[in-house]
């Protein structure tokens, strides 16, 4: 992605942020695919990775894909986020963009405060959420869809764009 267009998508992303909402008529609709443990699931995410995982989801079927598989992965492919501020995620954005190094440094699970674990948890957010979409009953598929290893390269192709949409 461009430069001029990333710092455009994480524009969008922080002032949604700001001020997260749910579509609750997409949710419902989007909820008829997950069974009660990725509802659960679903449920423990923020409400901006909710909305963001909907507007995934919602891309992806506005573009005609309907393989469940695929739809599922876009709803929980940021569940290993965990709960996390908004300024974490700034942070760790920040970091990631400007100083990697710095990031290693403070990016550690179980070193130091919550803000160190949230700092990990989003770099790591594809394995970790493959890991809790797993233990939620969720197919290899959309296991392999979500850690992004071994996943089918245009079903990847489509969730990425989708992602980088939303």
């Amino acid at each position: 992605m461009r430069l001029a267009s990333r710092a455009l998508y994480r524009s969008r992303q922080f002032f949604g942020s700001v001020r997260p909402r749910v579509d609750e008529v997409l949710r419902e609709q989007a909820f008829a695919l997950l069974n009660d443990s990725q509802r659960t699931l679903f449920s423990s995410m923020t409400t901006r990775d909710q909305q963001h995982c909907l507007d995934v989801y919602n891309a992806l079927r506005e573009k005609g894909h309907d393989d469940s598989d695929l739809l599922v992965a876009a709803l929980l492919h940021d569940a290993g986020k965990g709960k996390i501020e908004l300024w974490h995620r700034v942070a760790f954005v920040v970091l990631e963009a400007t100083s990697p190094r710095l990031l290693d440094r403070f990016a550690r699970p179980g070193n130091g405060g919550d803000w160190r674990q949230a700092l990990h948890r989003c770099r790591n957010h594809p394995e970790l959420g493959a890991e809790l979409a797993r233990q939620a009953g969720s197919s290899e598929r959309v296991v392999k869809l979500i850690s992004e290893h071994g996943a089918d390269d245009r079903q990847m192709a489509a969730l990425k764009a989708a992602d980088e949409s939303a």
